[in-house]
């Protein structure tokens, strides 16, 4: 396999010190041509959607967008060459090691980033290199996500722009066919995503599913009315009232059995 002449290459750092360092640092190796430098994860989602590099010098630890987050916005049928640059703790390390990835711990110097680009090179030359460099990836990402955990925030693409939807922030999830419609506050927002495998991903303490197209964040229910037929009218915090459905009515008598 030819290596690409010179690697389109993008570095994604939050710390302005450490972008420019590595910056410099690959200046000096003809087979790199830094085309992008993003100091967010949310902008470097876009860069890489757009410019395709053939290399990322992916930080790890950002806020909002984290390394890991980033990779998992991106499109695994055109992936990057990523090299993780972290400053994580060597039993960490060991994860990255196992899975053969390329990582730069801080604080590096020159000779350890000449080490890291031999290795880079040499996939580029490796026939396959795609799919095995894939597959390693994603089997590091399913590691680091095998605890279980429920959502924290869903990311909202809109037009020309990517950002994030905290959970806690939401006071109800409304079905709309195959999309699903995000009410926080005065805001709403649509994203494509079936109903269920949201009511799944939502921790069950603090969301619950009232109705077939209805999940509501128990911190902003206000007020419990008997309704018809057995059921329940909700209202919310926000001034949005809302009506469970017989299949779902039982979720809200359990509640307030557990509240008698």
């Amino acid at each position: 396999m030819n290596v690409p002449q010179p690697l389109r290459t993008v570095i994604v750092d939050d710390e302005p010190l450490a972008r420019n360092l590595l910056q410099s640092m690959l200046a000096v190796h003809d087979a790199f041509a830094v085309i992008a430098a993003c100091n967010d994860g949310l902008q470097a989602i876009e860069v890489i959607r757009e410019q395709k590099p053939d290399v990322v010098f992916l930080d790890i630890q950002m806020p909002v967008c984290d390394g890991f987050q980033v990779l998992e916005q991106l499109d695994h049928s055109a992936h990057p060459l990523i090299v993780f640059v972290t400053a994580y703790d060597h039993y960490a390390i060991r994860a990255f090691e196992v899975h053969a990835l390329d990582y730069l711990l801080k604080p590096f110097d020159e000779e350890r980033l000449d080490r890291t680009v031999r290795r880079v090179l040499g996939h580029f030359q490796t026939s396959g290199y795609s799919k095995q460099a894939l597959s390693r990836m994603l089997a590091l990402l399913e590691q680091m996500n095998e605890k279980p955990d429920y959502l924290e925030r869903l990311v909202i693409k809109e037009k020309h722009r990517t950002f994030f939807q905290a959970i806690e922030d939401v006071d109800w999830f409304e079905a709309d066919r195959k999309y699903i419609r995000i009410h926080a506050g005065e805001s709403m927002h649509r994203i494509r995503l079936g109903f269920s495998h949201l009511e799944e991903r939502l921790n069950p303490k603090q969301f619950m599913r009232i109705s077939r197209s209805a999940i509501v964040n128990l911190d902003r229910i206000t007020e419990l009315r008997p309704w018809f037929g057995g059921d329940f009218s909700i209202l919310l915090s926000t001034g949005k009232r809302l009506h469970t459905t017989r299949t779902y009515r039982s979720n809200i008598q359990a509640m307030l059995g557990q509240h008698q």
